[in-house]
């Protein structure tokens, strides 16, 4: 089972949905500043400087910026409380979001390569490029990275996934600008070619980030469970609440970046329907405080001492 980066086994402090929900906006708005900036930048003087590999990578921007809007518009979607046709909340709006950043990231990954692969054929039309293109892309090397870092540390912080895939969309950016970089230098060392080439490993790169953001959140939306390791603590969590005597069965399911989960709990047999029941909400309530979990669906099963099996009617 794929390992979920924003797992934490550790106690951690719990972040209320509007406290998550500002912290997603404010990230994401400085992202919407440094993309609109970088996009006319990237286009313009890649046009200017007949750089293929430079306009690509301000066609990335272009999809970060896109991809953007795309995320504010589920950050504030999937806030809403819990009603009739969604009776466990809007948090999915966060995995569909992440789905359509991977398609996003897929279709231009696809173009870039055709645009290049294209360029290719055709070497007698590559121009030399000017020197400006460098300083634009060494520039957006350095304003993508920083903006990764910032955004990476805001999405952990906030155990957001689709913030976390908005940031690597971000980190991308930074790679395909070391790679344009690259290319420009070959291009005016001499070596033409190597500008659509460094276009080509553009598009390869956010090809395949575009597919593996789309594959996981596919894999989300039908019910993927978290790792085995955050399944493991959740039933030690639930095994320490006073008056459980066993647990089995635990079966988790994402719920955009929270969890829902079922469980089997052991009770003494000798207890109460009420004292069950008290024992049940104490489970739900140590589950929710210490992990990311949305909901805990429980199941009572009755638990016989061994020093009393023999007080205990065999069954059929």
């Amino acid at each position: 089972m794929q390992h979920d980066p924003l797992s934490d086994h550790q106690n951690h402090p719990q972040f209320t949905s509007a406290e998550r929900a500002r912290a997603a906006s404010r990230s994401t708005w400085v992202s919407v500043g440094v993309n609109l900036v970088l996009t006319v930048l990237q286009l313009v003087v890649g046009v200017f400087s007949k750089s293929q590999a430079l306009i690509a990578d301000g066609v990335h921007s272009l999809s970060d910026l896109i991809a953007d809007f795309v995320v504010l518009f589920a950050n504030h979607h999937s806030q809403k409380a819990a009603d009739d046709d969604h009776p466990y909340g809007h948090q999915r709006f966060e995995t569909a979001a992440s789905l359509v950043l991977g398609l996003l990231l897929l279709v231009v990954g696809l173009g870039m390569l055709w645009s290049a692969v294209s360029k290719l054929q055709t070497p007698e039309t590559i121009a030399i490029v000017h020197i400006s293109a460098l300083w634009v892309a060494g520039g957006t090397l350095v304003a993508k990275e920083l903006l990764f870092r910032y955004m990476l540390m805001v999405a952990k912080k906030v155990k957001s996934s689709m913030l976390v895939a908005n940031a690597w969309h971000a980190r991308s950016d930074a790679a395909s600008s070391l790679v344009v970089g690259v290319g420009i230098i070959g291009n005016l060392m001499g070596y033409p070619i190597l500008d659509p080439i460094a276009a080509a490993l553009v598009g390869f790169m956010v090809t395949r980030m575009g597919w593996s953001f789309g594959w996981n959140a596919l894999h989300d939306l039908t019910d993927r469970a978290v790792d085995d390791a955050e399944v493991q603590a959740i039933r030690q969590t639930i095994l320490e609440t006073p008056g459980v005597s066993g647990v089995h069965d635990v079966r988790t399911r994402k719920m955009g970046d929270m969890i829902v989960v079922d469980a089997h709990l052991e009770v003494l047999a000798t207890l109460t329907v009420e004292q069950a029941h008290d024992i049940t909400v104490a489970a739900q309530q140590r589950v929710t405080q210490h992990h990311r979990v949305l909901h805990l669906l429980t199941h009572i099963d009755p638990y016989h001492r061994p020093d009393r099996d023999h007080l205990t009617p065999a069954r059929p």
